[in-house]
């Protein structure tokens, strides 16, 4: 097994999902409705549990740090997580459409995990597929809520943060250094297969919802290089510092 390779999916994996499940958390006690409150907030800690069983593979499997030090010891630089989930929260709009469009690609990407050469990925897959329909469930309702059964106004915020979050979403899908040996061994499809069914599973979904998939091809690229927005490096100050005060506690 190509370690390497392996390492460099679960990161860009697992750093995806716990960033993403701080910005989650951050709705916590400011959403629309109450129920709102506790979906992302139990969402958010969905996607945690996910990066920790990623890391602890890659700890277990490829000599990398253990959870803790993977989450909370690295720099802006040293994540490889994409531009899309570093974004702030911003309106209520467009975290929907960052949601929705997230977890499209969580669904596919780990469904066909399921059937990676490698197998504590492939068991994790298993494992989480319900979490993952669920994840993938709430957003559509909410996508079809106000984008067809809305107004013109909840129609037309949703349609503009959809065009906003776009090319974003598709940077999810800039390949890592080891690309080709993860597909050669089989541990996963690879960026570009996966992008193509994510493609196809957005433009079904969002039918229901009346809005339209946008044209551009344009992808935010660097996340999975190290190369981040601003909004970075202050998020993982703030999610990482009681930890950095004495990594050595129990809490």
């Amino acid at each position: 097994m190509n370690t390497a390779a392996l390492a460099d999916l679960c990161y860009r994996m697992a750093d995806d999902e716990l960033i993403l499940a701080h910005r989650h958390s951050e709705w916590t006690g400011l959403g629309p409705i109450l129920e709102e409150d506790i979906a992302f907030s139990s969402i958010a800690q969905d996607k945690l549990g996910h990066a920790q069983a990623l890391y602890a593979i890659m700890h277990a499997h490829c000599g990398e740090p253990e959870p803790d030090v993977a989450a909370f010891m690295r720099n802006a630089e040293q994540m490889r997580c994409s531009h899309f989930v570093e974004l702030p929260i911003g309106e209520y709009d467009f975290s929907l459409v960052r949601h929705f469009l997230f977890d499209a690609a969580e669904y596919v990407r780990w469904t066909a995990l399921v059937e990676s050469s490698v197998e504590p990925l492939a068991k994790l897959a298993r494992k989480i597929h319900g979490e993952l329909k669920y994840h993938l469930y709430h957003a559509q309702t909410w996508m079809v809520q106000l984008g067809a059964k809305g107004n013109e106004e909840s129609h037309a915020r949703m349609q503009s943060a959809l065009r906003e979050a776009w090319p974003y979403a598709l940077g999810m899908f800039e390949p890592g250094n080891h690309e080709q040996a993860l597909i050669d061994e089989g541990i996963s499809i690879g960026e570009v297969a996966t992008q193509e069914r994510w493609i196809a599973t957005v433009t079904e979904l969002l039918a229901s919802s009346t809005l339209e998939v946008p044209s551009s091809t344009e992808a935010h690229l660097g996340g999975r290089k190290g190369y981040h927005t601003d909004h970075l490096q202050p998020l993982l100050d703030e999610m990482t510092e009681v930890y950095r005060i004495d990594p050595s506690a129990e809490w």
